[in-house]
């Protein structure tokens, strides 16, 4: 792990699902950082049409936004909100990295853990994941590390990040290793 100290004033979060994303949201929330979510945005959308924010409306209405309006449409609508320094979660494609480092004063941190984990993870949150064995898991996982440049590419995102973070422990594992950070 490179050794950065959080000076900045947007740090971004990226990960594969149940990685721990949101424990380390809050935790940086805690450190006075303003919290935003590129998902929530697609949530907002669902919501206006009326559909369930399931992992598969999800992840289509994402690229069905990135396709219409450009692949860093996502950033960009969280980007008008921000004042301040923040922490952006979900970020699941390239142009939303290359659109917030433009911003200035931006690091991105990965974090994951084995799918066995994250799995369990996902089943006690008890969200509509559209997955009930760790084989489907990771089958819908794969939709999220495609090539297109306007859909999610998680995999490329993570090899973006300035800092890759394992969080395959506790929570207080997970408070540890940040802190380290700061």
């Amino acid at each position: 792990m490179k050794s950065h100290r959080f000076k900045h004033r947007l740090i971004g979060l990226t990960g594969p699902n149940g990685a721990g994303k949101g424990k380390a949201a809050e935790f940086l929330k805690a450190q006075g950082y303003a919290y935003f979510s590129l998902s929530d945005e697609i949530r907002d959308k669902l919501r206006e049409e009326g559909k369930t924010a399931s992992r598969d409306n999800m992840i289509e209405k994402g690229n069905a936004l990135r396709k219409q309006f450009g692949p860093d449409i996502l950033a960009r609508l969280i980007m008008a909100k921000v004042r301040g320094k923040a922490v952006i979660d979900s970020i699941r494609n390239m142009s939303e990295v290359d659109y917030l480092r433009g911003r200035g004063d931006f690091v991105l941190i990965a974090v994951d853990a084995p799918a066995e984990i994250r799995f369990e993870r996902v089943k006690a949150r008890g969200r509509n994941e559209s997955a009930q064995t760790l084989d489907q898991f990771v089958r819908k996982e794969a939709e999220e590390k495609g090539d297109d440049a306007k859909a999610q590419q998680l995999d490329k995102v993570m090899a973006m990040a300035d800092i890759h973070l394992v969080n395959d422990g506790s929570l207080e594992d997970l408070h540890r290793k940040l802190e380290e950070l700061l």
